[in-house]
């Protein structure tokens, strides 16, 4: 059978499904089907044309009409398709699944579909060998993204189907901040569909809304696996981006010989019925609306209602008379080019208020400045709360948030880069900064800095042995790594690196979970062994060092790419160079 989601419109129940008679009763599966969705495929036929007869799932079918009506949109529903035709084969197929109900857990299933993952099987693998669409293990799958306690929660039934998976979409701080809302009973927490416009700061902008080219786009986007579309995950950057973009297109029209171009207000929207058709070559206008989620529609060639009756009575237009700008576009980019020019000159000679003003863009952005900030995706929930438990993180919150409360930022802002939330916009901050003697601004740049540095990058192979960093002081083992070491010969020259050549050797035949186990006695002191301490894995250490020559160490091959450069063994102190 081919699996696919069809649009609700285009099913109808078969007369050879055994439910097809009589009224539904869907009084018990009505509340699974709200909180989870469909999850069990119906099992469908082809009828007329694009139309698809219900062979299996009639219930499945109206409780998720019924669903649809209370919440005013219809999703398309997973439908397992029948050659057409053979109504004894639509017969049996009703008469089994009606027999035999499968209601899976979709967290165990998640569970379940992880390690297979792990083990090499893709998501179109998984939904032959489960019978479900590739769509709905992507969605099982997307519930990795979210934290313990929020699958929990989905577990138990505290929140729906549509507030988890917009949580799919939001980053690990993200949650924690809708964790605290939902603890909080006297905070309006937002669920559901509002979810989505809290997540992203307001109304959620499509990828398809873009004007500009992707290409150029360093900002993050998101893909929304239950709508099948793609988000941009900061709009701050996304308008950054688009607004030059409208500019550019608004002017394009007017070099095109267009008399005027109307940018409508963000939100507003084009009324026809308040503008007439009216050429170029008699002075239409062109009119650009721009919606709340970043789509622009153009109208060419249109006059207001108004304009044409006062054309009509041969009257002057009395926009025509107020609004004309006293410059050209030419003229203004004449203007700021030249001033632009003079500024930075200046600039130059004043390195302290250039250091000040970068601070400033990597905090709030502009349209030339795009900063992304490091989110520590981690691949489990064991790595991320290692990471989180860990000193030197401890350490770097601790000092980000003293840099919270110098900058008057919200405290329990979870980075300060993109935390101004000034009317002023980055000239607000600059003045903040200003206000700052260089230690205290050294302080703020160098947490933007820890922020925005990339992990896994070659920069931390030049920073550690730069900055003199020791794992050693700061890094714990735990099981968190040891549990994720299965490769046979790396845990034996793990167990030789902890416990010596010689335990090592005698415990060569021995399983990994042994090894394992006397390697953790080892780093712990238990069951007889003597405690080693300060012990840090090769891979861990500045410059990391591989266990075996199979190579496949990121962090090495990083190391050996930046082995020739000239570093000095100190960090330079700040300093002009005048």
């Amino acid at each position: 059978m081919e699996l696919k989601h069809i649009d609700t419109a285009k099913l109808c129940i078969s007369a050879v499904n055994m439910r097809a008679k009589g009224k539904a009763d869907l009084s018990h599966i009505l509340p699974s089907i709200r909180a989870r969705g469909v999850l069990v495929p119906l099992i469908v036929r082809p009828a007329d044309e694009d139309w698809f007869e219900i062979v299996a799932g009639k219930r499945r079918y109206h409780a998720a009409l019924a669903v649809a009506e209370e919440r005013g949109e219809v999703e398309p529903l997973p439908c397992a398709i029948m050659a057409p035709g053979d109504d004894a084969a639509a017969l049996e197929a009703s008469l089994i699944e009606n027999v035999a109900r499968l209601d899976p857990d979709e967290v165990t299933l998640w569970e379940s579909f992880t390690r297979l993952v792990r083990e090499g099987r893709s998501p179109e693998d998984i939904a032959l060998t489960f019978g479900l669409t590739e769509l709905q293990v992507k969605r099982t799958l997307a519930l990795g993204n979210l934290l313990p306690r929020i699958r929990g929660l989905y577990r138990k039934g505290d929140i729906d189907a549509a507030t988890v998976r917009q949580l799919t979409l939001a980053s690990k701080t993200r949650q924690r901040d809708w964790l605290r809302l939902f603890d909080d009973p006297d905070t309006h927490c937002p669920t559901g569909h509002q979810l989505k416009a809290w997540l992203f700061g307001g109304a959620s902008v499509p990828v398809g809304a873009a004007l500009f080219d992707m290409a150029d786009y360093s900002g993050e986007v998101v893909s929304d696996l239950f709508g099948e579309e793609r988000f941009f995950a900061d709009t701050a950057s996304f308008w950054a981006a688009q607004t030059p973009a409208i500019e550019a297109k608004a002017e394009g029209y007017r070099e095109a010989g267009w008399p005027e171009v109307v940018i409508l207000p963000t939100g507003e929207t084009f009324h026809s019925w308040e503008h007439e058709r009216c050429a170029k070559r008699k002075g239409g206008k062109v009119f650009l609306a721009v919606s709340a989620r970043g789509e622009v529609t153009f109208h060419e060639g249109y006059i207001s209602t108004k304009e044409a009756r006062r054309r009509e009575r041969g009257e002057a237009s009395q926009d025509e008379k107020l609004v004309r700008p006293e410059v050209s576009a030419p003229i203004q980019n004449y203007v700021d080019l030249h001033r632009h020019a003079a500024v930075r000159a200046d600039l130059i000679g004043q390195p302290s208020v250039a250091l000040r003003l970068m601070v400033a863009h990597a905090i709030v952005g502009s349209s030339l400045w795009n900063v992304r900030i490091e989110d520590q995706r981690a691949s489990s929930d064991a790595i991320a709360e290692s990471v989180e438990n860990c000193a030197s993180e401890a350490r770097f919150d601790e000092k980000r948030g003293a840099v919270l409360a110098l900058l008057g930022f919200d405290p329990e802002g979870p980075t300060v880069t993109r935390g101004y939330e000034g009317e002023h916009g980055i000239a607000g901050l600059f003045v903040r900064l200003l206000q700052l003697p260089d230690p205290a601004l050294l302080d703020v740049a160098a947490i933007v800095m820890g922020e925005t540095l990339e992990a896994g990058s070659a920069l931390i192979e030049v920073l550690g042995p730069l900055l003199g960093t020791d794992m050693a002081k700061v890094w714990q083992p735990d099981d968190a790594l040891l549990d994720l070491i299965r490769d046979r010969e790396v845990i034996g020259c793990v167990l030789a690196d902890v416990a010596g050549d010689a335990v090592a050797s005698s415990n060569e035949a021995a399983t990994g979970k042994v090894k394992r186990g006397i390697v953790r006695d080892c780093l712990t002191g238990e069951n007889g062994r003597a405690k080693v301490e300060g012990w840090v894995p090769k891979w861990m250490a500045f410059p990391p060092v591989a266990y075996t020559a199979r190579g496949g160490v990121p962090t090495v091959a990083q190391a050996e790419k930046v082995a020739g450069l000239a570093i000095a063994p100190e960090p330079l102190p700040l300093r002009s160079a005048a």
